[in-house]
């Protein structure tokens, strides 16, 4: 969920109620170097990067990043290097670190399973995330967002420490021409360790032709599939054929955008169903479909273990006992180029910011062939002049937001700008948020556990 929103706190304490708790990979080496510059509250992240079995790494993250008394007020954080197709051994080891990092608090102290979820449209830390994963233990990774074709095969090969390379998307190669991205594990130990347990791997679909294609033509094994419906909160997978809007200015989805579950079983895969499915009565539906079970993000997503700010989980709530909030579905607010879900209250304190255009984050940024050659990155929600001089259209600009920094500032770690102003934050959540009474029954708060109390009532 988000960047932040489902962390190791949420994720463990799902997990230790029998469940799958998913930690979102999303930005996960930014939250790690902030975190560290405020100081690691708790000391929970240098008692996991002491089990990083790469020599030297930790104790290079913590004199780079660390900061015992945390920031001064006041004080930008620090950024990382942008991804780009090559980067240097430090920042991959980063990447590596923060996500090892997560899972391993996420395991920590018991042996039930645990996952990563990563998009696979954010091509460029994507190996080196999953190594750490993986180098901590992690049961599942769950990958939409994308066509996340060639994942099974790095999983393989990862787990054996090989050499993996990943189709680079670019935009304006030639016909024929191939860019890609590679990660050599080997390069970075003196001695292999022994091999690694491959995760099982689930892909995030929303329609039958793609399950189908990943079911017969993916790179390697694909373990089971995760059935987005468009009502699931952040990302959805645009509507098939000719758009047509609401009178909101929402995508409308038909019925070429209903997945047929029949045929999803013929693939002999588990399945389970997301997207509007938090409730007890859609686990009994998803059930008598065939389905394992359900993915359930918005319920999660403002229970005491969350990363949302306490800020916006209590305004947030508050908001939805009095059957004042919505949810919106933007057709413009993503980068991508995706529908993507806004919620709206009134004490939205991102609600009335101006924000200055600025890309220093740089996940969604897109590459494409230079004039020259080369390789370039663009984002759609860049300066927009910057944008044009790279060859970008003006109309891919209009209406756009850094998810990048709102989504950072939603869970508390908002930068600093020149002028002393701080990053606004954007909340997402899936359409059932405007439901979330039914779960609350008139509580201010909530645990993890009662979300799955309320799913699974004992008998």
């Amino acid at each position: 969920m988000g960047v932040g929103v489902s962390n190791w706190r949420l994720a463990r304490a799902v997990s230790l109620t029998g469940q799958l708790g998913v930690i979102s990979g999303t930005a996960v080496d930014t939250v790690l170097v902030r975190r560290l510059q405020d100081g690691d509250p708790g000391g929970h992240l240098r008692r996991a990067m002491e089990h990083f079995p790469m020599p030297g790494v930790a104790s290079d993250a913590l004199r780079r990043w660390f900061r015992p008394e945390g920031r001064p007020p006041g004080t930008p954080y620090r950024l990382l290097p942008l991804y780009n197709q090559q980067v240097s051994r430090a920042r991959q080891q980063v990447s590596m670190l923060a996500a090892f990092a997560e899972v391993w608090l996420a395991k920590e102290g018991h042996s039930n399973p645990v996952g990563i979820n990563l998009l696979t449209k954010v091509q460029l830390p994507n190996l080196a995330l999953l190594y750490g994963a993986m180098l901590a233990g992690v049961d599942v990774v769950l990958m939409g967002a994308g066509i996340p074709r060639e994942i099974p095969a790095a999983l393989d090969r990862l787990a054996r420490h090989e050499p993996v390379a990943l189709r680079f998307e670019v935009e304006g190669l030639a016909s024929g021409e191939v860019e890609t991205i590679a990660l050599d594990p080997a390069g970075y130990w003196d001695t292999l360790p022994p091999p690694l347990i491959r995760p099982r791997f689930l892909a995030i679909i929303a329609s039958n032709s793609l399950a189908t294609m990943l079911a017969r033509k993916s790179s390697g094994r694909v373990d089971g599939f995760v059935i987005e419906g468009p009502t699931a909160g952040g990302h959805n997978a645009p509507p098939r054929g000719e758009p047509t809007f609401n009178p909101r200015g929402e995508p409308v989805y038909g019925g070429r955008d209903e997945v047929d579950l029949g045929q999803i079983a013929e693939l002999g895969r588990p399945f389970w169903l997301a997207g509007g499915a938090g409730h007890p009565e859609r686990l009994r539906e998803a059930r008598a479909a065939g389905a394992a079970g359900i993915q359930v993000g918005t319920l999660f997503a403002y229970s005491d273990e969350s990363g949302f700010t306490e800020e916006i989980k209590r305004s947030v709530l508050a908001a939805v006992l009095r059957g004042e909030v919505e949810v919106y579905t933007d057709p413009k607010a993503s980068p991508t180029g995706y529908p993507f879900k806004v919620v709206h209250w009134e004490d939205d304190p991102g609600a009335a910011v101006t924000r200055e255009r600025n890309c220093d984050l740089g996940g969604l940024r897109v590459a494409y062939r230079t004039p020259e050659g080369k390789i370039g990155y663009r984002c759609p929600g860049e300066p927009v002049d910057a944008y044009l001089r790279k060859g970008g259209r003006v109309e891919d600009t209009e209406g756009r937001r850094c998810l990048c920094n709102a989504l950072t500032a939603a869970i508390g770690l908002a930068q600093v700008r020149p002028d002393g102003a701080l990053e606004p934050p954007l909340v997402t959540s899936g359409d059932d948020l405007m439901h979330h009474g039914q779960l609350l029954q008139g509580r201010t708060r909530y645990y993890s556990r009662d979300v799955i109390t309320w799913l699974l009532p004992p008998d």
